[in-house]
């Protein structure tokens, strides 16, 4: 496979990516977009990224505006920006109805993404992220409001390790999220954090136009996304893929299991 760095200027922001093509694409190969979550970077995806790219698939990976090599934003990471960024990677790339894959707030933005251009992507992974359209309580809207605010609470130089412990279970993933969350100003990953918010729109009626893949670590309790993707499931029919052992970033925790759950659902998807 081969693989290389791409940049997209934007207002206020350039856009890093990796694009990697496998050396031999398949008779079903798909293009797939993968989006890392708040705090994070591309670095997230490596391993299922290769995978895939082995399977004959190829795979783009940017780092969002405001993180990894997409840094300094001189205009932050916001829902409407972050829903512009990743429309202008498809469009400069020129992707053929991509495959998305979203983790945490990357899967927000993915949703968002195919609930304002259904006929733009072929299908639909989210992992370890709260349903944009599903019901939130009152206490769900408190407790988002004031998750901002709690975390400028917290001293800087323990904000990265208290995010890491919180995200991953195993010592290799912890020590990976650390050095990420750790590359980021407290302002810059709060700016990250609270852009998730605006793509949580309940729309009980909502249906996912597309085939969808719902995963989650099941030590995963960031948030409510324990008990909204299982809701989600039901709503929508499908199975909920529940990975053991594996916390928020479940794609480092159990960077296999991830890797065989997504080659699989991305093998089913129809390149017509």
């Amino acid at each position: 496979m081969s693989r290389s760095v791409t940049t997209v200027p934007l207002a206020g922001c350039t856009l890093h990516l990796t694009d990697i093509r496998p050396d031999r694409p398949s008779a079903n190969g798909r293009e797939v977009l993968m989006l890392h979550g708040a705090g994070m970077d591309g670095t997230v995806w490596e391993h299922q990224a290769r995978a895939l790219a082995a399977d004959g698939h190829r795979v783009v990976v940017p780092d969002l505006r405001g993180h990894g090599a997409s840094r300094p934003a001189v205009l932050p990471p916001t829902a409407e920006r972050l829903l512009a960024d990743t429309a202008a990677v498809v469009d400069v790339l020129r992707l053929d109805r991509p495959v998305l894959v979203g983790h945490s707030l990357g899967g927000n933005l993915a949703q968002a993404l195919v609930r304002s251009d259904p006929r733009g992507f072929s299908g639909l992974a989210v992992l370890d992220s709260a349903w944009n359209a599903g019901p939130l309580t009152r206490a769900e809207r408190l407790a988002l409001a004031l998750a901002g605010p709690g975390l400028r609470l917290v001293p800087s130089r323990r904000l990265a390790p208290l995010l890491a412990r919180a995200s991953a279970e195993t010592p290799p993933a912890r020590a990976a999220c650390e050095a990420a969350f750790a590359r980021l100003s407290r302002d810059e990953f709060l700016a990250a954090w609270t852009a998730t918010t605006p793509f949580l729109s309940p729309d009980p009626g909502h249906r996912t136009p597309l085939p969808l893949l719902l995963v989650r670590g099941d030590r995963d309790r960031t948030g409510t996304i324990a008990t909204s993707m299982p809701s989600w499931a039901r709503a929508e029919s499908v199975a909920e893929h529940v990975v053991p052992g594996a916390g928020h970033v479940v794609m480092l925790d159990a960077p296999e299991a991830t890797a065989a759950v997504l080659r699989g659902f991305v093998e089913t998807i129809d390149g017509g």
